[in-house]
């Protein structure tokens, strides 16, 4: 793939580059990640205080903030040729002040797996990277194409999968995590809520009545404590069976190099 480059982002924008960039803000830890394993350490500027892997690779990048609150001013005195972002992870106001400053954005917002590796694949092309990246996306799409082999042979276990506690939350079908729940053989037992993301009960759990629950290390870091709250209810079938699980979250979370290892990991739990 030659520049100049013209590719489209989640948001059906245009982006146009000359040349592959040399200069890149990341406002994405998953993508910090994935640029990082493309080989573009030396061209990346700066990187989100939640931009924690590769860990000895980013602590050495400029933090510009966190992903709701990035440093504006410091962004724009990195003079970055490409700032990554995502449509839900970071805010609006902060994408347009940048782009109002003249930076070039790519926004991203994948809710299916296959999006996800979609994402990757145009990443690489956009950075001038496709090559060095094939090693990677393919053996990610050996195994999303198992995955999807796999999925249509069976009936579907039932998961519950929290996101947050104190209140507890989940999430419906319109997102990420459901798509790899699903494409792993599971069934969200929240799926048809109306909302993205809303609170639920342990009695809404119980009525469900999963077959397995996962319970992931982030964005609420869930604790070998966390299994009590559903020990108190034996009655649920992930209980009765002990298939409580305590997970990684960025194995079902983060679009990058983790997918292959997530389909993996949950397929086997299911």
């Amino acid at each position: 793939m030659t520049h100049p480059l013209a590719v489209q982002d989640s948001l059906r924008r245009i982006i146009q580059v000359e040349k592959p960039p040399e200069r890149i803000v990341s406002l994405v830890p998953s993508l910090t990640e994935t640029l990082f394993a493309f080989g573009l350490r030396d061209r990346i500027v700066g990187v989100t205080d939640y931009c924690t892997e590769p860990a000895g690779e980013v602590a050495q990048k400029t933090k510009v903030g966190g992903t709701k609150k990035p440093h504006r001013e410091r962004i724009l005195r990195l003079n970055p040729d490409l700032v990554i972002m995502n449509a839900e992870e970071n805010r609006r106001e902060d994408a347009e002040y940048l782009e109002n400053h003249g930076l070039t954005l790519y926004v991203t917002f994948p809710k299916t797996v296959g999006e996800g590796i979609e994402l990757m694949r145009t990443l690489a092309k956009l950075t001038g990277t496709l090559k060095a990246a094939e090693e990677i996306l393919g053996p990610i799409e050996e195994a999303y194409r198992e995955a999807l082999s796999r999925v249509r042979r069976g009936p579907p276990v039932k998961v519950f999968c929290p996101i947050w506690k104190k209140p507890y939350m989940s999430f419906n079908s319109e997102t990420y995590v459901d798509n790899f729940i699903t494409l792993c053989g599971g069934q969200n037992l929240f799926k048809d809520r109306a909302e993205r993301y809303f609170k639920v009960t342990l009695e809404e759990v119980v009525l469900g009545n999963p077959e397995v629950i996962l319970l992931p290390d982030e964005p609420y870091k869930f604790s070998e404590a966390d299994r009590v709250d559903f020990q108190n209810f034996p009655e649920i079938s992930a209980v009765k069976t002990g298939r409580v699980h305590r997970i990684d979250g960025k194995l079902i979370s983060w679009y990058g190099p983790r997918i292959q290892e997530g389909l993996r990991t949950l397929r086997r739990l299911f």
